[in-house]
């Protein structure tokens, strides 16, 4: 029988495979549970779902057997972004927030993803502990559920519109005014997630010029992945190509977590660059001042623009939690990670793809420069700094002799020194010329994430290679 394993960012599986009504129930009595031990349980749970095949039906299930344990269930009424249902949960000042979600993985996934009342995703001892308890009741009828309509006559199931009470926040953290006096047109995605009605709502509401595409529900996200990575957006690009009007173009995931900026001639814009962009333009332009952090496999370039301010870095391991956690301690101006999340000061310790955007299109009106002039005018400041990631699949061979390899780093590799090695997550090497290497295993699949960054194009491309032959060798 399949065990529930919580990842970075919680329990994924296939529809009707792994993820099944039976295994949803039965964490969520497992989550139920937890609540109940944390003496935490009345305050009530959001529930939420995104886009998914049969997301309302697995969360509707889960406030039936929420209700069996008498916990008050807030159900959104609609497919909700993960960072509004983080916001809810917060506004609310509930237990935690369960959501039904699989991001940007591809539609026939699904997802469990529970937050506790801080707001932002579960910390490992929390969903170690959930873990345990739901592999324990596995094949078990453990639960009670209760009818929807007896849980709502007995006050413990409540639907619930978070919508304004977001757009209240994000009116306040984003001058949409100087948006929409700019004059820009901007081209809005998302991805045929649960973004549709937020961000371009918001954008359209201030009187700015958008043009929307994708947006309306569709279960197989359009035949790719609700990944806003350029390799999943071309036909967004094309649009922006084709139309000369167009300045900038928005894209978010499949629960709008995530972020994709393509600028106005069609480039695809790396969200390390993006990171380190908005972090500049927060300290330089808006005035603010504070620390940022990033994960151990995010790009040195906002490293660099610290350094130019004259503030710090945190680096974490991967996983937005740990990021969350500094934002809700109030430790930092924004933090992010290279995969397309990000928060700030102030807002929801969850990665929030509709702000990130939102604060891009911002930058891009206020600077009236391009995303490419301002990166050029970033690296005339702070340095040129280039970095990518790519997957390398393992055979069964080369996978058995990874830990060895890794346990015992070289001293050198293509003729440069590696001065240290930093084990935060997965095996990340710094060499003598501050370029680095990271190599990075996955939990689910017989691949490694091979990050490379160097200060020339030519020389990143290079640790891509060396590091594909140290791994493979």
């Amino acid at each position: 029988m399949t065990q529930i394993k919580f990842g970075t960012s919680g329990w994924r599986g296939i529809v009707c495979d792994e993820f099944t009504l039976a295994n949803v129930r039965v964490v969520t009595q497992a989550i139920a549970d937890y609540l109940h031990d944390q003496k935490l349980a009345e305050k009530g749970v959001v529930v939420g779902y995104d886009a998914r095949f049969m997301g309302k039906d697995f969360a509707r299930e889960t406030v039936r057997v929420l209700a069996g344990a008498g916990i008050k269930a807030f159900l959104c009424n609609r497919d909700t972004p993960t960072p509004v249902i983080s916001h809810e949960l917060i506004h609310r000042q509930a237990a935690g927030a369960i959501n039904f979600t699989a991001s940007h993985n591809p539609y026939d996934y699904n997802g469990i993803k529970f937050s506790p009342a801080w707001g932002g995703p579960a910390l490992p001892e929390t969903t170690g502990d959930i873990e345990k308890r739901a592999n324990a009741m596995l094949g078990e009828i453990v639960f009670k559920d209760m009818p929807l309509d007896e849980a709502e006559s007995m006050g413990l199931f409540e639907e619930i519109d978070p919508r304004e009470e977001y757009f209240s926040t994000m009116r306040g953290l984003i001058d949409f005014k100087a948006i929409a006096q700019s004059g820009i047109r901007i081209a809005v995605n998302p991805l045929f997630g649960s973004g549709r009605g937020y961000l371009d709502r918001l954008l359209s509401e201030a009187g700015v010029d958008i043009v929307t595409m994708n947006d309306h529900t569709d279960p197989y996200f359009g035949g790719e992945p609700p990944e806003p990575a350029e390799a999943h957006i071309q036909d967004f690009i094309n649009l922006i190509k084709s139309d000369a009007d167009i300045r900038l173009g928005l894209a978010t995931d499949g629960d709008a977590d995530r972020f994709g900026i393509v600028d106005g001639d069609g480039s695809y814009i790396e969200p390390n660059y993006i990171l380190a962009l908005l972090f500049d333009y927060m300290i330089r332009s808006k005035g603010l001042k504070g620390n940022a952090a990033r994960s151990v496999a995010t790009s040195h370039l906002i490293d660099a623009v610290a350094e130019y301010h004259g503030v710090e870095v945190l680096e974490t391991p991967v996983g937005f939690k740990f990021i969350g956690e500094y934002i809700s301690e109030n430790r930092i101006l924004i933090g992010g990670e290279e995969s397309a999340g990000l928060s700030i000061q102030g807002h929801v310790p969850e990665k929030d793809g509709i702000l990130a955007c939102l604060m891009v299109a911002e930058m891009v009106a206020v600077e009236k420069k391009s995303l490419q002039q301002l990166l050029d005018d970033l690296y005339a400041r702070v340095g040129e700094i280039h970095t990518k990631r790519i997957n390398i699949r393992l055979s069964p061979e080369v996978e058995t002799r990874l830990p060895a390899k890794f346990a015992n780093p070289p001293k050198q590799i293509g003729g440069h020194d590696v001065i240290q090695v930093i084990r935060v997550d997965g095996n990340k090497y710094l060499f003598d010329d501050g370029s680095w290497m990271l190599f990075r295993k996955s939990g689910t699949e017989p691949v490694v994430r091979l990050y490379s960054e160097a200060k020339t194009a030519g020389r990143m491309r290079e640790l891509l290679d060396l590091g594909q032959r140290f791994i493979l060798e």
